[in-house]
């Protein structure tokens, strides 16, 4: 897709759905992100039990998604931010943190773990980049 028929499409975006898991996946394998695309079980799980998840719609199609952790007075953790590709740099990843923000409100941060190809991506849209974490990986992908 151009972006001069990205720029014309209706982009809506919603807080009141959780896509299924298929759209999901559909979405991950466009964007580049990498996660657990062939256990469908546990993409769907992963899902279900967020509870803070917008999305973007070009029509009926996903094709974007903020999936996200939290208390909704201290912190929040962003764990999934995925944008189909032909619609990156068209400013729906920014919009989905946006809207993320406003939910969550002003007294609670924003954190999140990086992509390494996403690492000059957060700082463009207001992430500081932090030296005081630490990370256990998981045993299993």
């Amino acid at each position: 897709m151009n972006n001069q028929k990205r720029k014309k499409m209706e982009i809506r975006y919603r807080t009141d759905i959780i896509p299924d898991a298929e759209q999901i996946i559909n979405v991950y394998d466009n964007s580049g992100l990498r996660r657990p695309t062939t256990d469908k079980k546990r993409i769907a799980k992963m899902y279900a039990h967020s509870n803070l998840i917008v999305t973007a719609w070009g029509k009926e199609e996903l094709i974007g998604v903020s999936r996200a952790l939290t208390d909704f007075c201290y912190c929040c953790y962003l764990s999934d931010l995925a944008v189909k590709k032909d619609f990156q740099k068209s400013g729906v990843g920014r919009k989905l943190i946006e809207l993320t923000r406003e939910i969550i409100g002003k007294q609670t941060t924003l954190i999140l773990l990086s992509a390494p190809t996403a690492m000059n991506y957060y700082p463009k849209v207001g992430f500081e980049k932090i030296e005081n974490g630490f990370i256990i990986h998981r045993l299993e992908e």
